[in-house]
């Protein structure tokens, strides 16, 4: 692993005193916090914030920093360094001196970040004090087929969810040392079950607040309702249904001899199904259009649906089928229209 120089990740100098590297941590740490990026970004924030946070734990210590400046990058090697505890449990006044007692935000914290971030701390729902009273706010993504949110039946996923770590309270920090439990992270990964109705609003990047199913509430007994869960649905195409925006194109088998004599097909669309007339002579490829029957743009409006006719095949075909299918082609001595075989000299 490439050496990581802390005072160039803190953006210090090497004669930086402990204020201003306090006050580099403070920037770069509200910077890069995981939850204030979003999804597509997060795991790279997560990357910065816990290098930002490693190095404030080494340059914030007096000891440490002394053994830092002496070996370099070796600085570990025949030292007495311990990691942040694992197992220890804390006591009472540990407590209360890290996390200010019932308020949930301590004096180290309130100087660390200020007054401003206390107050977007204490009224967000995973701050630390909280984790007594309610349990923490859950994230997840569910990637659905369109044609699973088009149909919308009760359906039973396995979704990853990205919770604020409750050992440190989303902070990534305990005292003065990185959570060991989410490794400066300040949230945790893990897999949940969720029973979910699509709802007739789904959309592409909809996210629904399923409330009371994330984190339990305080396991000690001191707290009482869970946490909410916050899923973002993203919608993706399928084998049969391609997504643009809104907008929506549907493949739809017809028989050759629908196609030449016309006939109504049903299809389902988001706003229900609907029955759609082919006119006689329609040929494959051909596109219609279904207006504002297509997803929700959280607006009030709808995308269009485009049906796309595709000629098919029954199967299995049956003897007499395939007798007429023999007698057209022999009627039949040019290649059709289009076909590749007109390119071949």
């Amino acid at each position: 692993m490439k050496f990581q120089d802390y005072y160039e990740v803190l953006g210090v100098r090497r004669e930086a005193s402990p204020d201003e590297i306090k006050k580099a941590y403070r920037r770069l740490a509200l910077e890069w916090h995981p939850d204030r990026h979003p999804e597509a970004e997060r795991e790279d924030a997560e990357r910065r914030f816990k290098t930002v946070s490693e190095a404030y734990e080494v340059l914030s210590d007096p000891e440490k920093r002394k053994r830092y400046d002496r070996f370099g990058q070796n600085w570990e090697h025949g030292q007495d360094f311990q990691p942040p505890p694992g197992e220890r449990t804390m006591s009472s006044e540990e407590y209360e001196r890290a996390f200010g007692g019932g308020s949930g935000f301590s004096d180290f914290f309130r100087e660390m970040f200020g007054a401003e971030f206390q107050r977007d701390f204490e009224q967000g729902s995973q701050r630390h004090g909280r984790y007594r009273f309610r349990g923490a706010d859950v994230h997840a993504v569910l990637e659905l087929d369109v044609g699973q949110a088009i149909r919308r039946q009760k359906s039973t996923f396995q979704v990853p969810t990205t919770s604020a770590c409750t050992r440190c309270g989303g902070v990534g920090l305990i005292g003065d040392h990185v959570c060991p439990t989410c490794t400066g992270v300040g949230s945790v990964r893990s897999l949940r079950t969720v029973e979910l109705e699509i709802p007739s609003q789904v959309r592409d990047g909809l996210v629904l607040r399923l409330r009371g199913l994330g984190e339990p509430a305080d396991p000690n007994g001191k707290g009482g309702e869970p946490g909410d869960l916050h899923l973002t649905i993203h919608l993706r195409s399928d084998a049969h249904y391609r997504l643009d925006g809104t907008r929506i194109e549907a493949d739809v088998p017809v028989a050759p001899w629908e196609a030449v004599f016309g006939t109504r097909v049903e299809v389902r669309t988001p706003v229900g199904p609907t029955t759609v007339t082919l006119p006689a002579g329609t040929r494959a490829g051909t596109k219609l259009r279904l207006r504002s029957q297509g997803f929700d743009d959280g607006k009030g409006n709808r995308g269009d649906f485009l049906v796309v006719v595709r000629l098919v095949l029954p199967e299995p075909l049956s003897e007499r089928q395939r007798e007429l299918l023999k007698e057209l082609a022999a009627a039949s001595p040019r290649p059709v229209q289009g076909d590749a075989r007109e390119a071949v000299p």
